[in-house]
């Protein structure tokens, strides 16, 4: 009887995704899975048999009880935690009227959004007999195992991922004295790769025996969803794609990218065009784009294709990706980019692409002051190292900004879930992965290369780990390829080598990573691990 504590939503990327996967790969072990977030949508999830909702009162509202194909069995509860949703960087969440940064909730706020969760889990606890705790993070659902053990001796682990420790513990004293103290009464702390066990012991020197008590846990992939497609193949799996949208609600519609882009190239006022980017973004974000369809049809021609998944904001790196395109298209003059997600930075970064086709400096730094004025701006905003390379685009690669007004040759998608993403992933050649900040280890780039797409990512972190990995299985003289540094302003250029580089080498590498995937990253092992560890940790701690 496992207990997983994850605080967020099952949709979309980091810990979101990493945890379906685990709850999935559990229940068709057999095991039986007791998983508290705040899903608005469990019904859309084939591994969750039973959702309950926690109410303010403590009672419980069975919202669905169901048969579902797995041995074993998953009950989702969603505790009532009030309006306030912590969160670590700016987003939007559909469930939540107040969705703040962690760092910027007072005390008494992060102690009621604790306390809330704390009476809801150990309710659940003594209900459903669980004898073991899984705690994703660093803050805050390990305080909450914490207490749950003090009070119910109840063992747990907890699993850091990247943005936890990042923008949080780094920058409030408050977070960082949470964390030791979960870290502190943790029976075993799983970290997401070598580098992430290295940061979590340099972050936490004053736990004692931590490091006797962190352990690696491999990330994984659903090697039976994420499949590469060879050329002759991918028209039938953009049609499969298609299909699937026709089923799904909306978010950005074609009037709000058209007024984007005529802002970013006609507006000479920057709080016009700060303006017109908030006016743009009114839409469900977390949905693909209206008519995404009819932009999908132009894939099926098999040109060299680069693929960004990740949440819009500087730190993913995709201003990056937008500065060095132009350089791309100079040396691949029929590649294009696509680029799937969501975030603060969808806007902007449309605007930057429209401003570089117009060959003018001055109307890309407009696009950059007016992305300054946006809330949230500090949080998501580029380095000012890619922020001038941008600038200089126009002049590096006159040519290619002028073919980024070509129809198709950049292509927001907007948000994709993972089922919709894995029909994608096998339509494009080289996805690219540069984050100018820690990752624990992108799940993301697994899925690229089970997908038998040509990976390309920042070398540090955990990416480091998963690259060196990859490398294994390609030509040696291709390896480099796929490294990005991790200096800022050496990333622009090192993209711009990379990533031609890595479309020449797509080909031939393609069937070896998806063989690597399957035999190595399939999270299958990965939960099994998990698994064993808590099971270990409750016979250690034994009845009373």
């Amino acid at each position: 009887m496992i207990g997983i504590l994850h605080g967020y939503l099952l949709d979309g990327s980091g810990s979101n995704l990493w945890t379906r996967n685990i709850v999935q790969a559990l229940c068709a072990a057999g095991q039986e899975v007791h998983l508290v977030c705040q899903e608005p949508h469990p019904e859309h999830f084939p591994f969750v048999a039973a959702a309950h909702e926690v109410r303010e009162d403590g009672s419980v509202h069975v919202l669905f009880e169901r048969s579902t194909p797995f041995p074993g069995r998953c009950t989702l509860h969603r505790p009532w935690i009030g309006e306030t949703l912590p969160v670590y960087v700016p987003d939007r969440y559909e469930a939540f009227e107040r969705v703040v940064p962690m760092t910027e909730l007072s005390t008494a706020e992060v102690e009621a959004y604790v306390g809330r969760n704390v009476a809801a889990v150990a309710g659940i606890v003594e209900r459903h007999g669980i004898r073991a705790l899984h705690a994703n993070h660093a803050v805050l659902m390990p305080t909450v195992a914490r207490r749950i053990k003090e009070s119910l001796r109840v063992p747990y682990t907890i699993l850091p991922h990247g943005s936890a420790l990042e923008y949080a513990v780094r920058r409030d004293v408050r977070f960082h004295a949470l964390a030791s103290e979960a870290m502190a009464q943790a029976g075993v702390v799983l970290a997401v790769g070598a580098e992430m066990r290295t940061r979590i012991l340099e972050i936490f020197p004053e736990v004692a025996g931590l490091e006797a008590r962190t352990s690696v846990l491999r990330l994984g992939v659903d090697t039976a969803l994420f499949e590469p497609a060879t050329a002759a193949e991918r028209p039938a799996r953009l049609e499969r794609l298609r299909e699937a949208l026709a089923e799904l609600p909306r978010g950005k519609r074609a009037e709000q990218r058209a007024a984007t882009t005529r802002a970013a190239r006609e507006a000479e006022d920057v709080d016009a065009l700060a303006d017109a980017f908030r006016s743009a973004s009114d839409y469900a974000q977390k949905y693909p784009d209206a008519e995404l369809e009819d932009a999908l049809k132009g894939l099926a021609d098999c040109a060299p294709t680069v693929l960004f998944v990740g949440r819009l904001i500087g730190a993913k790196g995709i201003h990056a990706v937008v500065a060095a395109f132009p350089d791309v298209l100079e040396r691949v003059p029929d590649a294009r980019l696509v680029v799937v997600g969501h975030g603060p930075e969808r806007e902007p970064l449309e605007g930057l692409v429209a401003a570089l086709a117009t060959g003018e400096p001055a109307r890309v730094r407009r696009v950059l002051e007016a992305a300054r004025r946006l809330e949230g701006s500090a949080e998501t905003a580029p380095p000012p190292e890619v922020e001038e390379a941008l600038v200089r685009a126009v002049v590096r690669a006159p040519a290619g900004c002028a073919m980024l007004a070509e129809p198709g040759r950049v292509l927001f998608t907007g948000y994709l879930a993972h089922a919709e993403l894995a029909l994608l992933f096998p339509c494009a050649d080289v996805g690219v992965f540069p984050s100018v900040v820690l990752e624990a280890g992108p799940l993301v780039f697994l899925e690229a290369v089970a997908s038998g797409v040509f990976p390309v990512g920042t070398e540090a972190g955990g990416m480091a780990h998963s690259i060196a990995e990859a490398g294994e299985v390609v030509m040696a003289t291709d390896r480099q390829a796929m490294k990005l540094p991790p200096d800022h302003g050496a990333l622009v250029p090192a993209l711009a080598t990379a990533i031609p580089a890595a479309l020449r080498a797509a080909p031939a590498a393609r069937e070896a990573l998806a063989t690597l995937a399957r035999e190595r990253w399939d999270w299958r092992s990965i939960a099994a691990s998990l698994a064993g560890t808590l099971d270990r940790l409750a016979e250690r701690m034994g009845p009373e």
